[in-house]
């Protein structure tokens, strides 16, 4: 333990940073100037910079639970169909073996292995680089295994709330409402929702500040409107890793409140 806390001496002991779950959409919002990249951006001004990042993306699912440790890790473009302009972006940020190795160290309810084929998929570096244009904040990911249910991500999560005291920001990358098969692909840049992705919406974000994480972790029994907003659960399990990190004295904001092309929400939380 004694060699672990020499490796993470980098991250003493700070004031307590918050967490965020960030609506990240389209990937064309990494290049894209919009109200949500605002959102973003407006976050990571009034925030105490971090000593690094820690992110769950939608967008890294294993077998197991897995954590980023390489020095550099690569800008992933794991999409199709877009400019060329958005798979030239790059984001250059540096990794953190010695939190990829605190991470694993603190989360005692499963083997997490340390990962060094991945990078920065497009659910944490769209949205961090608008955080932290500069790319000069270290960042790992952790993946979501998706052999598990939504208890047990819950329950990893609080395994690893000690990183908010030693300056790491951890960032949930998702979206609340999340139904690609339902977008209207013709209205995409339009901010309106179907009747069932604004009722899902709204008892989400009731649920939220309520501090009612019982319901949101049991969301496949919640009806149709959630079995609607959460057709596969990638996107929405984030929420619950950052709901898991929230103290009792820690207040709750939502931020890029909207819907986009029926299907989707951008709604993004800030617990601090």
């Amino acid at each position: 333990m004694k060699e672990l806390n020499n490796l993470t001496s980098s991250f003493n002991s700070t004031e307590k940073m918050p967490v965020l779950f960030l609506g990240h959409g389209s990937p064309m919002n990494a290049i894209e100037e919009n109200e949500f990249v605002k959102g973003f951006r407006k976050v990571g001004q009034e925030i105490q910079k971090p000593n690094a990042i820690l992110c769950i993306s939608a967008h890294w699912e294993t077998r197991g639970t897995m954590v980023t440790a390489m020095q550099n890790p690569p800008t992933i473009h794991d999409f199709g169909g877009f400019p060329r302009e958005l798979f030239e972006v790059q984001y250059p940020a540096p990794g953190s073996p010695e939190l990829a190795k605190e991470t694993k160290e603190l989360i005692k309810s499963t083997e997490v292995g340390l990962d060094d084929k991945w990078g920065l998929d497009h659910g944490a570096w769209s949205v961090i680089k608008h955080l932290y244009p500069k790319a000069n904040i270290p960042v790992i990911q952790m993946s979501l295994d998706y052999y598990q249910g939504p208890q047990y991500h819950y329950e990893l999560a609080k395994q690893i709330k000690s990183l908010r005291e030693k300056g790491v920001l951890i960032v949930g990358s998702g979206n609340l409402v999340h139904n690609l098969r339902m977008v209207d692909w013709k209205r995409l840049n339009d901010t309106y929702a179907y009747d069932w992705a604004e009722e899902a919406n709204t008892k989400m974000k009731r649920f939220i500040k309520e501090g009612d994480h019982k319901s949101l972790i049991n969301y496949a029994q919640q009806g149709k409107p959630f079995q609607l907003a959460i057709p596969s659960p990638e996107h929405y399990l984030p929420l619950l890793y950052t709901l898991s990190l929230k103290d009792e004295k820690d207040s709750i904001e939502f931020f890029n409140d909207k819907p986009v092309a029926g299907a989707l929400t951008m709604t993004s939380v800030r617990i601090s």
